[in-house]
């Protein structure tokens, strides 16, 4: 009996799993097989170890960790060159840690898992923080927490970030007495979060261009990310529906409508669902 190899979205969903030991550097890598089908992900991995153990060579042995974190921030940004694509911020190649190694242009969510990634292999206590509108790396050092701007790795001090917080809490009325400290808005990101951070804004490109065929590939790996998001199955089925899918829009929407029966957008759906339930099915010539 021949086995047959899994295809690049059966893998993906195996590999996202389990939280336990999410292997985050290879899960992003992948995102960028929608945009390059050929794509190795080992050959992603190989070069981040690469960068990484290049930078570990020249760490001395007894190193304090704010010497490796000024060494490390040396490396990232000046020496390798690493820095937000500020000409084009919202170019969909800045998500696919591909082709961050190979202009060395990207966003902060996809540079932090980089800088996280070299931070690791030097023994830094990194982790990336999901906070609004900026993604940001965090390090536990002995003198205390860091909070580095992942484009330039600069340090932000508390001013700045509640400055930068200010817009998000204004618009969602998180002030006066509903005001939220600043804290919970800077503690660690799980890896899964992160991959849902990175594949949100390349729903939000696709969505904004108008492109639902990108849309549809980001959307495959968000439900399979988040299953039990149900929101993600319904965008999907929106996005079948819009490509022509009716069958399998209907059971997408079926499935939130079952799963959300009180959603604010219930009535919409499902007169969606209705329409799609009414087309004749497909006719093959």
């Amino acid at each position: 009996m021949r086995l047959e190899a899994p295809s690049a979205l059966e893998y993906f969903a195996a590999l996202v799993a389990e939280d336990a030991h999410f292997p985050l550097l290879e899960a992003a890598a992948l995102l960028g097989q929608d945009a390059d089908p050929g794509l190795d992900a080992q050959a992603v991995m190989d070069e981040v170890d690469r960068l990484g153990q290049r930078f570990c060579s020249r760490l001395p042995p007894d190193a304090a960790p704010l010497h490796r974190l000024r060494m490390l921030n040396r490396y990232f940004f000046h020496e390798l060159g690493f820095g937000g694509n500020a000409n084009n911020f919202y170019d969909p190649q800045n998500s696919y840690l591909h082709r961050v190694l190979e202009t060395r242009r990207g966003i902060p969510v996809s540079l932090a898992v980089l800088y996280v990634e070299l931070a690791t292999q030097a023994r830094l206590p990194a982790m990336g923080v999901s906070f609004p509108g900026h993604f940001l790396v965090k390090l536990h050092l002995p003198a205390g927490e860091v909070l580095l701007d992942p484009l330039d790795g600069r340090s932000l001090s508390r001013e700045e970030l509640e400055e930068r917080l200010e817009p998000f809490c204004q618009q969602r009325g998180l002030v006066g007495d509903d005001a939220v400290p600043l804290g919970l808005f800077l503690q660690a990101a799980s890896p899964r979060d992160i991959l849902a951070r990175m594949l949100g804004n390349l729903k939000s490109i696709h969505r904004a261009a108008g492109d639902p065929v990108s849309g549809l590939a980001v959307q495959e790996r968000l439900v399979r990310l988040l299953p039990q998001a149900w929101e993600e199955w319904r965008d999907r089925g929106l996005l079948l529906a819009e490509l022509g899918q009716g069958q399998t829009a209907a059971e997408d929407l079926a499935l939130y409508l079952r799963e959300v029966p009180d959603a604010e957008d219930a009535d919409r759906i499902r007169a969606q669902w209705q329409l799609l339930r009414e087309q004749p099915p497909p006719r093959w010539h």
